[in-house]
């Protein structure tokens, strides 16, 4: 039993020491003000609930196709499409969900998904436009919790592998323990979150297609982990995502059979994160809704095969316009 003991206690030792360098470096990492690397090719959109930074292309009096991402990514991932999309006459935007990219941090620390639906509200209005809005992973659930919240501000629903968590709230979860502890839950954050080391290894646990994890999207992906406070912005983003919600309308049945706006659900068969079989139930569930599937594809498509992706939001903005002239 004594070597059990001594075991136990050199491994804290152990465990403690690297969350303690992961905080530290990630302390030394993020000393850039974001107005010192704030990317030139967007913008910050001042808005009721803070500035949200954004990325537009195309005709600014186009139909406006609004773009989500998923976790601890930014509106850069979904730059290409933008170019190709306002290609074909529609003003594309992409925008960073706070706390990830360059938008404004959360002065409440409040990233629940009902408060992430009204920033996206919030800049919905600031915009001006009824959008059509796309929304990707765990991005789709602030996105989709949005669209219920107020379904006249927004034309038309694409989700793409989208992380609903349909039935969650019937879970009475908890945030464990020891992530209860602030500075732990931000060293873990520092240790894998906002840790550049360890990015390409968590995207290829998401993909289906490994090569996507270029050094091209991994250093998109990583660019804003030099902002100041990226890590506790992260760290207090992350109970949002462990916990399910109990208070959200977008994870109960019975809202999606209300939604009478055009919905499209895009999902990758390959998907080993949010499985196709979530698909088929939130199709079901949304009367008058589509599925479109990707074949050979995973969780994350535009980057897994952008060609592919591009033709799949093609034919589920085909069927949006079918929808509406109904």
């Amino acid at each position: 039993m004594r070597w059990i003991t001594k075991s136990l206690f050199w491994l804290g030792v152990v465990s403690a020491v690297v969350l303690l360098l992961a905080r530290g470096a990630a302390f030394l990492r993020e000393g850039d003000p974001r107005a010192a690397i704030l990317p030139p090719e967007g913008r910050l959109v001042e808005t009721s609930e803070g500035a949200i930074f954004v990325l537009e292309e195309g005709p600014v009096d186009a139909p406006m196709l609004l773009f989500a991402h998923g976790t601890a990514a930014w509106s850069g991932l979904w730059a290409p499409t933008l170019k190709e999309m306002s290609a074909e006459g529609w003003r594309a935007v992409a925008f960073d969900m706070p706390p990830f990219g360059f938008s404004d941090h959360a002065l409440d620390r409040d990233y629940a998904r009902t408060r992430q639906a009204e920033r996206i509200r919030a800049l919905v209005k600031a915009l001006g436009v009824k959008p059509i809005l796309v929304a990707h992973s765990v991005g789709a659930a602030p996105g989709v919790e949005a669209v219920m919240q107020d379904p006249s501000a927004f034309a038309a629903l694409i989700v793409v592998d989208g992380a609903l968590g349909l039935g969650a709230h019937e879970k009475n979860e908890s945030l464990p323990f020891i992530l209860r502890l602030e500075p732990i839950r931000e060293a873990a954050t520092a240790l894998t979150m906002t840790n550049p080391w360890l990015t390409r290894v968590f995207l290829r646990g998401l993909i289906h297609v490994k090569e996507a994890a270029s050094d091209e999207v991994v250093g998109v992906l990583t660019r804003p982990f030099e902002r100041e406070g990226t890590t506790a912005a992260y760290s207090d983003w992350l109970p949002s995502l462990l916990v399910p919600p109990q208070d959200a309308l977008s994870t109960r049945k019975e809202n999606y059979a209300a939604l009478t706006l055009p919905v499209v659900y895009m999902w990758g068969e390959e998907d080993t994160v949010t499985p196709v079989d979530q698909a088929f139930a939130l199709n079901a569930a949304t009367p008058g809704s589509e599925l479109v599937l990707m074949p050979d594809l995973g969780h994350i498509p535009q980057i897994e095969d952008p060609d592919a992706f591009l033709l799949a939001l093609e034919l589920a903005l085909g069927l949006i316009a079918d929808q509406s002239a109904q």
